[in-house]
């Protein structure tokens, strides 16, 4: 164990960051059995309520791993002295906080004190994800502490925008130890869900400043997307990510991808480079994607985590201890 944290610590100062700490599997399987199964419980009846969460919690979980590693700072409220993650242009349209609070309570009833919000965060979007299968569709280790620090300008500079270009992509990735595959693998995550037309608008009637449109984008597409988003100013509509099929989650993606349908500029950058274009026509097959994407979040859950006695384990998931 000593050697495996100094070698941590020798790796924190090359990276700038530490996957995994000492995640394990039921963490809590003496200090809080019941927790997973009260979690798996309380995230169901809510899918079951609200057939886009899946997609809304997966986001977040996304948005709050990439921000301070996966330690539930995207859940803290402003403060008149500081303006929180939560309140950060990419996190604006996030949802699901009340979910994520209702949840916390339930297991708050049964163990005060004992499981993260981070951990609860996790282990909701994977759960909410894997309603419409019945069975886990990835592992998620637990052991997370929760942060105490969010700071909007952070969220800013590290969560991927819908606009990058390959290069930024494979950038902020990288700059989280995941690689070129988890990016490709990932973005999978956009076969549920929506996006707003503000996020790709440009796609369609300005794309280099000149009143054109994005020729990389294919035309039958773009005129379904105009008939949807009819100005640059739309702030409000929303379209679907995968037409059609936005709430069940399969590989529906990586063919949409490949006929030039993805609905964002940093869906359409993989294509732009030839080992990123390989990996998603491999990801077409779904028992393919499901695997893979089962190993990214895997990964990506890990991200900068906190464990032991870092961070804290919040008694409320918005605000920080008093």
């Amino acid at each position: 164990m000593k050697i495996s944290i100094l070698l941590c610590v020798v790796l924190l100062g090359f990276l700038g960051v530490c996957q995994g700490g000492s995640l394990r599997k039921k963490f809590y399987r003496d200090s809080c059995p019941q927790a997973e199964d009260i979690i798996k419980t309380k995230t169901q009846q809510h899918v079951s309520a609200n057939p886009d969460l899946p997609a809304k919690l997966l986001r977040m979980h996304f948005h709050d791993c990439f921000v301070r590693g996966c330690d539930a700072s995207v859940l803290l409220n402003s403060t008149a002295s500081n303006t929180a993650e939560r309140d950060a242009i990419p996190n604006l349209s996030l949802a699901g906080f009340d979910v994520i609070d209702d949840i916390k309570s339930a297991v708050e009833a049964k163990c005060s004190k004992t499981v993260s919000c981070a951990d609860i965060l996790a282990l909701a979007a994977r759960d909410a994800v894997s309603v419409q299968f019945n069975k886990p569709m990835w592992e998620v280790l637990t052991g997370r502490r929760d942060g105490t620090v969010s700071n909007s300008n952070e969220a800013l500079a590290n969560i991927p925008a819908p606009f990058f270009n390959f290069t930024q992509l494979k950038e902020s990735f990288a700059g989280k130890g995941l690689t070129l595959h988890d990016l490709v693998v990932l973005s999978g995550a956009h076969t549920i869900g929506i996006g707003h037309c503000n996020l790709f608008s440009n796609r369609l009637y300005n794309f280099t400043g000149k009143g054109d449109q994005d020729p990389s984008l294919n035309t039958t597409y773009a005129e379904f997307l105009k008939t949807k988003c009819q100005s640059l100013s739309d702030t409000t509509t929303t379209v679907e990510m995968d037409p059609g099929s936005s709430t069940k989650f399969d590989s529906d993606y990586y063919p949409n991808l490949l006929q030039n349908k993805g609905l964002f500029q940093s869906d359409a950058a993989l294509l732009t480079q030839e080992q990123s274009e390989d990996i998603a026509k491999e990801l077409v097959d779904q028992n393919k994607f499901f695997t893979e994407f089962a190993q990214s979040m895997k990964r990506m859950g890990a991200i900068e985590v906190l464990t032991g006695s870092a961070g804290e384990i919040r008694n409320k998931c918005s605000v920080v201890n008093s």
